[in-house]
């Protein structure tokens, strides 16, 4: 079998065994939700409903403001309780009245072959969808294609190269005919002419249901690709599957690709031929939680929910993360939702999180070079921003990081250069905006 990769990259411990044979569980759909109307990129969703409304699951609850924005739906029915404003975050509290009533328009019929690409977009739009896999970019926003360029493949990323997290590789398995119902409606929007999945090679067991399911497609394939971080970047999936270079600063759809993720898909085609809006995502529950699983979670669950529902804590919990270890961020408290981008709980013990040395001077040992996947330098980026030298920084292509991490777990120094280069990041954004 022939196994495709990019150049450089890591190889971290995946801790995958713990939850990529749990097939997919519904979660509880606890007794309140609280549901963020800013889950994505782009402007927060206009408020719709007032304390007091009832609503039934799948109602619109969050309007678009803009373009680039998404819609917001209701994942329960119940009432209204309170519209709070957490950080600058407009967020909906409704109590489940535990009838799951769906709104009407939440639940139609269709046949992809019988819509127009026009009336797919439409349909996504409607359906508030975004990249499920981490990024939450609006998804009709990323099939609108400009009228100066042409899109001639659409990949789908099942390369789940996070450690931990198993959600992508059990959808795989158990839900390949919506995934390729999905790509199928990508490359009709797109009126792209090949369809690609990027598969780890850890997960033989997906790359073969995909290719019984792609078979006799001459349109469609699925690619084999290296278990390797962070194989599932986009540059670096356009880079393995393809051998083709995203220019620096460019996007994919510069050199005629549009990436998806492989629950995004999922997803689309059931709100293409289900009427199913984005109220539930698929979620890793792992590390030391008694009972790890994979679980299907209405949007707005608290974490702690899904803690419990796992067993609860295993020892003394260090830190939670949502997401996983290379890209994820760590929460101070318990009480915070499940988000449309939320692909995983990760707890990790006392132990594991504090036995981590303090940061040391870099030693010139260029691990972090050998390993960016950007091919960028970042231990001299870093001394940079450390400096307060941006603009230097940016001669050094600072906005081509993709925030992998890489560099931060190689250091033998232990310098958190990712964060860094983030600052850096903010800090460049800031003054172009000046």
């Amino acid at each position: 079998m022939e196994v495709k990769s990019f150049d450089q990259g890591i190889h971290p411990r995946y801790n995958k065994a713990l939850t990529k044979d749990k097939a997919l569980i519904k979660a509880k759909v606890p007794d309140e939700v609280v549901i963020p109307l800013q889950q994505h990129i782009g402007a927060p969703a206009k408020l719709l409903v007032e304390e007091g409304d009832l609503v039934k699951v799948g109602e619109k609850i969050g309007e678009s403001a803009g373009f680039v924005s998404a819609n917001i739906h209701a994942s329960v029915s119940g009432e209204v309780i309170a519209i709070e404003n957490s950080d600058s975050r407009v967020e909906v509290r409704i109590k489940n009245d535990g009838q799951d009533n769906w709104a009407k328009e939440a639940k139609q019929n269709r046949r992809l072959e019988d819509l127009t690409a026009n009336e797919l977009r439409s349909i996504i739009q409607e359906a508030g969808m975004v990249g499920l896999g981490g990024a939450t970019f609006p998804s009709h926003v990323k099939v609108s294609i400009p009228d100066d360029k042409e899109v001639d493949t659409v990949i789908l990323n099942g390369a789940e190269c996070e450690p931990y997290l198993t959600v992508d590789h059990r959808l795989m398995l158990e839900e390949a005919k919506k995934i390729v119902t999905g790509l199928k409606a990508l490359m009709k929007m797109t009126e792209a002419k090949k369809g690609y999945i990027g598969v780890e090679d850890n997960k033989l067991d997906a790359i073969k249901k995909l290719q019984d399911v792609t078979k006799g497609n001459s349109q469609l394939k699925v690619v084999p690709l290296e278990t390797k971080y962070p194989q599932g970047g986009e540059k670096q999936l356009i880079d393995a599957i393809l051998g083709k270079e995203v220019p620096s600063g460019g996007l994919p759809l510069d050199i005629g690709v549009v990436v998806n993720n492989t629950g995004t898909a999922a997803a689309m085609a059931e709100a293409i031929t289900e009427g199913k809006p984005l109220i539930q995502r698929a979620v890793t529950i792992t590390g030391a939680v008694k009972q790890p699983q994979n679980l299907l979670v209405r949007i707005g669950t608290p974490v702690e929910s899904l803690i419990d529902q796992c067993g609860g804590f295993k020892g003394n919990p260090g830190k939670v993360i949502l997401g996983g270890p290379m890209t994820g961020k760590a929460q101070s408290e318990l009480d915070v939702p499940v988000t449309k981008g939320t692909s995983g709980v990760l707890v990790l013990s006392e132990k594991e999180v504090n036995h981590y040395p303090d940061a040391s001077p870099c030693i010139r040992c260029a691990r972090c070079v050998d390993a960016c996947p950007a091919k960028l330098i970042p231990t001299n980026i870093v001394k940079l921003v450390k400096e307060d030298m941006i603009s230097e920084a940016d001669d050094y292509n600072i906005s081509d990081c993709i925030q992998c991490g890489s560099c931060t777990y190689v250091c033998p120094a232990n310098i958190e250069m990712v964060q860094w280069i983030k600052l850096g990041i903010a800090k460049l954004q800031a003054k172009k905006r000046d």
